[in-house]
């Protein structure tokens, strides 16, 4: 069975938008609800500041740069621990009952490394042993985090969604310094799969699912899978020729591969939901699977977020996701 979820960001400004959207996503995406991510509700609610939340034994503080690690959690970094705690005990009120999968979502540590400054400033990725400490406490802190949702959902299957746009860059060496000048050197393969490593492995140790999500092109899909990830969420529009490969081989070894087939804006021509399903069909015919068997592994979702989206068009493209892994699904 084909089934649908979203990636996170859900528009919408403050916490009885957030209500919404949990109503939303429990009604639409029922096979996989997620827990929204509303960052238009400012720093504390963004990506990094959610993921700053969950650390666990680090501090940190929002400066005119963005966060900063600091000695102890200042105010806006309490108040983001503070937002995640009132955000899940909501989704826990309206998610009573509930036995089936749920997915969450938390930034990754190269993408915190490259978001989050160190104390004296200058991001993380220019130290080898601050990022390796930042990763090792995300790893810790997902640990919480999930035994924290596992207390309040009875879910089914949890998988933790681990978010890496920046991840290309961090390989890349296109991670601008503070002064914008120059560039932070790139980071080798093994290091960042270890990083990688300690977070994946903490997930699926507490007994949820792991997978990682990338929007980014030139994200080496197969150093993802080879540090730990069970999941892989992609835009179906941005893969080159070495990524349909890597999906393949996921969707062959029983993995999950969650393809963005619905834009996250507002395209002039909405399609239908069975040319969406028509599109994955003829992407698993160009990688020799069957529909009928590989169908099971794969996951229909947005490109990526949908907090840039309106209003009208986030609930309209997951009711045209559902409704095109209904068709797949026939």
């Amino acid at each position: 069975m084909t089934r649908a979820t979203g990636v996170g960001s859900m528009p919408g400004a403050d916490q009885h938008a957030f209500e919404e959207a949990v109503r939303l996503v429990l009604d639409e995406l029922p096979d996989l609800p997620h827990l929204p991510e509303l960052p238009g509700r400012g720093a504390t609610a963004t990506m990094t500041g959610r993921a700053l939340a969950v650390v666990a034994d680090l501090g940190a503080d929002l400066q005119p740069a963005g966060w900063r690690l600091t000695d102890a959690p200042g105010i806006d970094h309490r108040r983001a621990r503070s937002l995640l705690g009132q955000d899940l005990d909501g989704f826990e009120e309206q998610a009573q009952g509930w036995t089936g999968d749920v997915k969450i979502q938390v930034a990754g540590p190269w993408t915190l490394a490259a978001t989050v400054e160190k104390p004296r400033g200058d991001k993380v990725l220019s130290d080898v042993g601050a990022r390796r400490d930042l990763a090792q406490a995300l790893a810790e802190g997902v640990r919480t985090h999930v035994r924290d949702v596992r207390r309040r959902v009875a879910a089914g299957r949890l998988v933790v969604q681990v978010d890496e746009p920046a991840l290309a860059a961090v390989l890349g060496g296109q991670v601008p310094t503070a002064s914008g000048f120059h560039r932070h050197r790139s980071v080798h393969l093994p290091e960042a799969s270890a990083a990688l490593e300690w977070v994946l492995d903490a997930i699926r140790e507490e007994g949820a699912e792991p997978w990682v999500h990338t929007c980014a092109s030139g994200t080496p899909l197969g150093l993802l899978r080879g540090a730990g990830a069970r999941g892989l969420s992609v835009d179906l529009g941005r893969m080159s020729a070495a990524d349909h490969d890597v999906l393949a081989e996921a969707l062959e070894a029983g993995e999950t591969v969650a393809l963005g087939v619905v834009p996250t804006a507002a395209p002039a021509t909405v399609q239908t939901p069975g040319q969406v399903a028509e599109s994955v069909v003829r992407w698993l015919d160009m990688l020799g699977l069957d529909p009928a068997t590989a169908g099971s592994g794969l996951v229909l979702t947005t490109t990526c977020g949908l907090a840039g989206a309106s209003d009208q068009w986030a609930r309209r493209a997951l009711a045209l996701v559902r409704a095109a892994a209904t068709e797949l699904t026939g």
